[in-house]
């Protein structure tokens, strides 16, 4: 039997997915974050961890990734050489690695237009009209990922100490925030110091618990993040009655938060961008190691 292998990788978490070349997923695992600009070593060890941990999960060989041709969805890979770089370090006798918004896209619409918004630690946008694709976004935390869960977090963390120092209003949530971190500022900032991109967006669930007890520091925070994703999603220039699927973590809790019109376009996504990864997997490569 010949398998290929699908690979989802962001700066949270990895997923893989072993499929027959038939497309039918047969075992998956996940594991940790797999962004190829922050940390390209760290990614590369995520990925043949949750690789080899799908195929025993599929009661196979680990040992079969060296024989199984993949497709790779990565963060950060649509920038400067971490492409390349990585390709020539991975154990697959084939893999072809394209961005995270690709395989999403693969996995909302298919071969088909429509737009996709990937709403997780990172952001990025995407759309194919007649074959033609367009991407927006996708520059990565320090400049860019506005509406993101690390972009959250990262605000969080700014607010709460515009607030200690009195420029801003405390809210619970700035004062949550710093006890978080024993109530020194000094704290907060020492952790910006190493914190990775899943590492401020491990504060953005507060941010959202907060709203919903009508807190005007979490309100202000979302509001400038779902104006980002609007703003993103409007240069896309969305005709007639083309479709949008949120996808990521946070596509649930921004979904009702964005206008009417936007509303109105959503469509639920026909597969993950897991599923994505191995379709065009399929249809590249169609088929890899022998069983």
């Amino acid at each position: 039997m010949t398998f290929v292998l699908g690979i989802d990788g962001g700066g949270t978490s990895c997923r893989a997915a072993v499929a027959t070349a038939a497309g039918e997923i047969i075992g998956r695992a996940k594991s940790g974050a797999a962004n190829i600009r922050t940390d390209l070593t760290g990614a590369r060890h995520s990925i043949v961890s949750a690789a080899r941990e799908a195929f025993a999960n599929a009661g196979l060989d680990p040992e079969l990734i060296s024989q199984t041709p993949a497709v790779l969805g990565l963060a950060g890979s649509n920038v400067g050489t971490y492409r390349q770089q990585l390709e020539a370090i991975l154990p697959f006798p084939k893999a072809a690695v394209e961005s995270d918004a690709l395989i999403a896209l693969e996995g909302a619409h298919g071969a088909g237009d429509g737009a996709i918004a990937i709403l997780g630690t990172g952001t990025a946008y995407m759309l194919r009209r007649d074959g033609v694709v367009r991407s927006v976004g996708g520059w990565g935390f320090l400049v860019g990922d506005q509406g993101s869960g690390a972009r959250i977090g990262r605000d969080l963390l700014e607010e709460t100490l515009l607030a200690y120092d009195g420029i801003r209003p405390a809210s619970p949530l700035t004062q949550a925030l710093l006890e978080a971190f024993q109530g020194n500022p000094r704290n907060i900032v020492e952790f910006t110091t190493t914190a990775k991109p899943g590492d401020f967006g491990g504060f953005a669930p507060m941010v959202f618990e907060h709203d919903a007890r009508g807190d005007e520091v979490a309100a202000f925070i979302l509001q400038r993040a779902v104006s980002s994703i609007e703003a993103s999603l409007g240069v896309l220039e969305l005709r007639g009655d083309e479709p949008v699927s949120l996808l990521g973590g946070l596509a649930s809790l921004y979904a009702p938060r964005l206008s009417a019109p936007l509303r109105a376009r959503l469509r639920t996504p026909r597969q993950d961008a897991l599923g994505g990864a191995v379709s065009m997997a399929v249809r590249r490569f169609g088929g890899g190691a022998d069983g």
